[in-house]
């Protein structure tokens, strides 16, 4: 809060009666003038921060950014303890703090926009959608390839009587079952391609533009509100500054009305009238500093950040220059960066990208399959299939000795077979029992498969008409919202151009009604010290003061505002704050 001099209540102020006063505005200056620069600073609820950091270019005063109790005062630090104030704040932080945790004590409006940008929750929100388009991109490219899948299992089966339809696994010579492990294992490729496939690479990449296009619209949305929540910090700090040098002027005035009671040439009521403007005055401090406050919590909350009551100090300067942009050379500007406009464009190449998909239904597609598979089978035991090996070569043998008798009856007879080599053994025993080992990887493999297939869709009902015709009037939509957008943005440029152009003419004529106010103000000081007028000339001389300087303050700003807006609209900086 600035130091001000109330105690002159008690001690009084400059002899009105042998002394000449200055303007109100020189008094409070004098007042608040830093004994180090001898320029007027403020003291802030940080007392590190340096005096003058922020100056205002128009009335060389700083503005607050937190007010305390209109009865406090902070001594002002020297440089040298300002710097290892603020040094020792940055060596007690914690490790781990990211730098985006952290307002930097001198805020300027590039810093303010580049911390929203990488903090600020719908922001990166939107943006989380660009990944999802970056994917969608990478699986179009996916589907150009073959799918491949593999898959397999294992099973097992107890002991036991099965039964096949009617009949039962003894009555078909199979009694007792052991029980069994099985393993098997597929591997499938399918290829399909069409018109859809083939066109999908190119849809996709333009719907990310368009998504990107999106996210570059709701960031230039976000860098205008942050610029005018900047600028209304701004624009808060230097209402609270009016309202501090009303304060003062009145405390100013409640004294000087002191002093004439002292020497007879003042009433009762014209002090009394004075200490009413005093207590109006901070009331009106309590308001804009309520505002100041708000403004500032709502910059914070923009900008991404959970601690709404952090310190900081606005320093992006913003002059009064008169605008000479040219309007057609800002509607050329703004067809290239408007964000709707890009929006727009890059939804239209989507746009155009699913009339042709919606055309490809028309051409042919085609399907390629190929598989391969294989099992493995082992029982828990062997006994049965070596018992009915044996079986099986005893029965050989039984068939070969029958064949060799018939062969001996015959007039001429054959020569005999040898059945000794159809005898079951041991080797035969063994080999059983080794091709029993196969679960779980010794596959049997099955004959592999391949088809391919080509399909001509023929008539399906007028299905792909009606696609290609919503898909076209779609596409038409979006050529006429553009041409819209286009007159629009005609239409929006000359009118923020034009109200650019009032507002500075504006804050020019508050400018000079500011200035005659402030002379009346000083002429109303002295008609009211030397007696030549009563308090109430004094005050309506110090309520159009007031109202002059508020005046030219909400002009100026109605003027960096209608630039922000103009920018906005055009859709990049065209000025340099």
């Amino acid at each position: 809060m600035m130091r001000i001099n109330t105690e002159s209540r008690g001690k009084g102020v400059k002899n009105p009666a042998t002394s000449s006063v200055a303007s109100h505005d020189e008094y409070v200056a004098a007042q608040q003038t830093a004994p180090e620069t001898g320029s007027p600073c403020l003291a802030y609820e940080w007392p590190a921060m340096p005096c003058g950091t922020w100056v205002n270019a128009r009335t060389g005063r700083s503005p607050i950014l937190r007010v305390t109790n209109l009865r406090r005062r902070f001594p002002l630090l020297t440089r040298s303890l300002q710097f290892r104030a603020f040094a020792m704040a940055l060596f007690l932080l914690p490790r781990g703090a990211a730098a985006q945790d952290i307002v930097p004590i001198t805020l300027t409006l590039e810093e303010a926009i580049e911390i929203a940008r990488q903090d600020n929750p719908g922001l990166r929100a939107a943006r989380n959608d660009e990944a999802i388009a970056n994917w969608n991109v990478r699986s179009a490219y996916g589907g150009l390839f073959p799918s491949v899948s593999v898959g397999g299992g294992i099973s097992w089966q107890g002991s036991g009587e099965q039964q096949f339809g009617s009949l039962t696994a003894e009555q078909l010579g199979f009694a007792n079952q052991p029980s069994f492990l099985f393993s098997n294992y597929n591997l499938s490729l399918s290829y399909d391609i069409n018109g859809r496939t083939l066109m999908a690479p190119g849809q996709a990449k333009a719907s990310r533009v368009a998504t990107r296009a999106q996210v570059a619209g709701s960031e230039a949305d976000l860098v205008l509100q942050v610029t005018l929540g900047y600028i209304d910090v701004l624009r808060q700090a230097e209402q609270l500054l009016v309202s501090e040098q009303q304060r003062d002027r009145a405390a100013f005035n409640f004294d000087l009305a002191q002093a004439r009671l002292a020497v007879g040439t003042a009433t009762g009521v014209d002090v009394g009238q004075a200490e009413v403007s005093v207590g109006r005055a901070e009331v009106t401090i309590l308001q804009t500093a309520n505002l100041l406050e708000t403004a500032r919590i709502r910059l914070l909350q923009l900008m991404g950040f959970d601690d709404l009551y952090s310190p900081f100090v606005p320093t992006t300067p913003f002059a009064l220059s008169e605008p000479t942009w040219d309007r057609e050379e800002l509607y050329q500007l703004g067809l290239e960066s408007n964000p709707n406009l890009r929006s727009l464009r890059a939804n239209r190449s989507s746009s155009s990208y699913s009339v042709n998909m919606a055309k490809s239904a028309y051409l042919p597609s085609l399907n390629l399959r190929a598989s391969t598979s294989g099992f493995t089978r082992q029982a828990s035991s062997t006994a049965l299939s070596v018992q009915q090996g044996e079986l099986q070569a005893l029965g050989s043998i039984q068939n070969c000795l029958f064949t060799n008798d018939l062969y001996s009856r015959l007039a001429d007879p054959l020569p005999p077979q040898d059945c000794s080599q159809m005898a079951f053994t041991d080797e035969d025993a063994q080999q059983i029992r080794d091709a029993n080992r196969g679960f779980p990887f010794n596959f049997t493999g099955q004959p592999a498969q391949l088809s391919l297939s080509v399909s001509l869709p023929i008539f399906q009902g007028l299905n792909r008409q009606r696609q290609i015709s919503e898909a076209q009037v779609q596409l038409d939509d979006i050529d006429l919202n553009l041409r819209d957008q286009e007159l629009a943005l005609r239409a929006n440029i000359a009118t923020s151009l034009a109200t650019v152009r009032a507002a500075y003419q504006a804050a020019l004529i508050e400018e000079q009604n500011q200035a005659v106010a402030d002379e009346q103000l000083r002429l109303a000081t002295e008609r009211f010290r030397v007696g030549l007028a009563d308090f109430l000339e004094l005050l309506e001389a110090e309520t159009i003061k007031v109202e002059a300087d508020r005046l030219q303050i909400t002009a100026i700003y109605v003027y960096h505002d209608s630039i922000a807006n103009l920018e906005a609209v055009v859709g990049t900086s065209i000025r340099t704050p």
